[in-house]
C-alpha cells in the first residue's frame, strides 16, 4: 500500500487523479493545492511528508498561462523550476518515487516526425523554457524511480481548455476562425491519469528517465476544433487561419507530436 501525495490537485491532471482514485483502494491519495501545502516551501513540504508517511509524488502543480508567462516569468519559474527541483530534493531525502509533468512546449516544434525522448529541447516560450529548467533541475538532483512524462494539448471536464473553449465559442457564433498549421496530439488527461496510476507499481529505475505520453493520432487545431462541433452537434463555420493570422505573447510549437514507444515499451 501506498501513500501518494499529488499536487496541483485543483489541474486537469489533479482532478482527474480526484475521480480516479476511488477505484485504487489500494492506495492511500492525499490531494493538496497551492492552498493545503506550498511545494516551494522546503520546511512545509518535509513536515507534510513526514506527517503523512509519503512514499509517492505525483507533481501535477504547474503553471500553464502560455501568454502570460511572458510576463510573469519569475511566478511561471517558482511553479515550474523552483517548486519542482524543492520535491526532487525531498524525493532523494526521503527516496520517495516523484512523477513529475512536463510539456511538448520544451522543442521548437521544427520537427517533421514525432519527438524522441533523446531529441534536444529547444523551447521557444517562458513557459517551456521554464518546464525544462523544471525537468533539468529533477535530471540533475537525480532522486531514484523517478520519472517525468511530457504531455500535450491537455485536455478534461476540469479547468480551462481548448474543448471548453470551443464550445462556449460554437454557442455563441455560427463561424470561427481556428489555427490550421500547429499540429499535434490532444490528450484526454484522463487517459493520462490512467497511465500514471497504472504504472507507479512498475517503475523501478536508478536514474531519472524521460517518458511521452499522449493519445493517439495527428490533427491540428483547426481539426480538433471540427471534431468537437461535429461531435457536439453544433452547426459552427471553421475557418482555418494560419499562425501569423493570430498573434500571441508566446511562439507555439508548429509541431509537437510525441513519441509513446519508450513508454509502451517500458511499461507494456
Amino acid at each position: 500500500m501506498s501513500n501518494i501525495l499529488v499536487t496541483g490537485a485543483n489541474g486537469q491532471l489533479g482532478s482527474e487523479l480526484k475521480d480516479l482514485s476511488s477505484l485504487y483502494l489500494n492506495n492511500t491519495f492525499i490531494f493538496t493545492d497551492v492552498a493545503e501545502l506550498d511545494i516551494c516551501n522546503h520546511i512545509a513540504v518535509k513536515e507534510f511528508i513526514v506527517k503523512n508517511s509519503i512514499n509517492i509524488i505525483i507533481n501535477c502543480a504547474a503553471y500553464t498561462a502560455v501568454d502570460k508567462a511572458e510576463e510573469e516569468f519569475e511566478l511561471s519559474n517558482k511553479i515550474n523550476n523552483l517548486a519542482v527541483n524543492n520535491l526532487a530534493v525531498i524525493a532523494k531525502e526521503f527516496n520517495i518515487k516523484l512523477i513529475h509533468i512536463s510539456t511538448d512546449y520544451v522543442f521548437d516544434g521544427t520537427a517533421h516526425k514525432p519527438y524522441l525522448e533523446t531529441d534536444n529541447p529547444n523551447p521557444q516560450s517562458v513557459y517551456g523554457q521554464t518546464k525544462l529548467d523544471g525537468e533539468l533541475a529533477i535530471q540533475k538532483i537525480n532522486p531514484t524511480n523517478s520519472i517525468i512524462i511530457r504531455t500535450s494539448w491537455v485536455y478534461s471536464n476540469y479547468g480551462n481548455n481548448f474543448v471548453k473553449t470551443m464550445l462556449c465559442l460554437g454557442n455563441e457564433r455560427k463561424e470561427l476562425g481556428v489555427i490550421v498549421d500547429q499540429i499535434g496530439t490532444p490528450t484526454y488527461a484522463r487517459d493520462l491519469a490512467k497511465i500514471i496510476v497504472e504504472i507507479l507499481p512498475k517503475i523501478n529505475n536508478e536514474n531519472v528517465e524521460l517518458f511521452h505520453f499522449s493519445n493517439e493520432g495527428v490533427c491540428s487545431w483547426y481539426d480538433f476544433a471540427n471534431a468537437i462541433f461535429e461531435i457536439k452537434g453544433l452547426n459552427v463555420k471553421v475557418n482555418g487561419i494560419e499562425t501569423f493570422q493570430y498573434p500571441t505573447s508566446a511562439k507555439r510549437p508548429s509541431y509537437s507530436l510525441l513519441s509513446k514507444q519508450k513508454l509502451k515499451i517500458n511499461f507494456s
